[in-house]
């Protein structure tokens, strides 16, 4: 059970991570912060956007989370709340990160 409990944890981390490096290469390249907006004028634009809101989802909700909780002063059940539906977002982008890193190693 303990070690179930690892795995998820480990997961979930490896999804965080994706979502971090995600958005912060975007905030590198457009010198913007990363938002849940499709502002695109073309498909590709639409597409690259949507798979941005994808990855670095759990990114965007915790520092909105973070931000609304130190500027705007929102309640501690919301920054617990966006927590949650991070981590939870967090573990399944983690499921598919994990398992192209083990198919880009072979093991399948």
């Amino acid at each position: 059970m303990l070690f179930n409990l690892l795995i998820v944890g480990y997961i979930a981390c490896a999804g965080f991570v994706a979502s971090g490096v995600l958005g912060s290469l975007y905030q590198l390249i457009t010198k913007q912060p990363p938002k849940f907006a499709f502002d695109g004028e073309g498909i590709l634009s639409f597409l690259a956007g949507m798979f941005l809101c994808v990855f670095a989802g759990p990114f965007i909700i915790m520092r909105n989370a973070i931000r609304g909780r130190r500027i705007e002063k929102r309640p501690l059940g919301w920054l617990v709340a966006s927590s949650t539906i991070a981590g939870m977002w967090s573990m399944c982008s983690g499921v598919m990160v994990i398992n192209v890193a083990l198919i880009m190693v072979g093991y399948t």
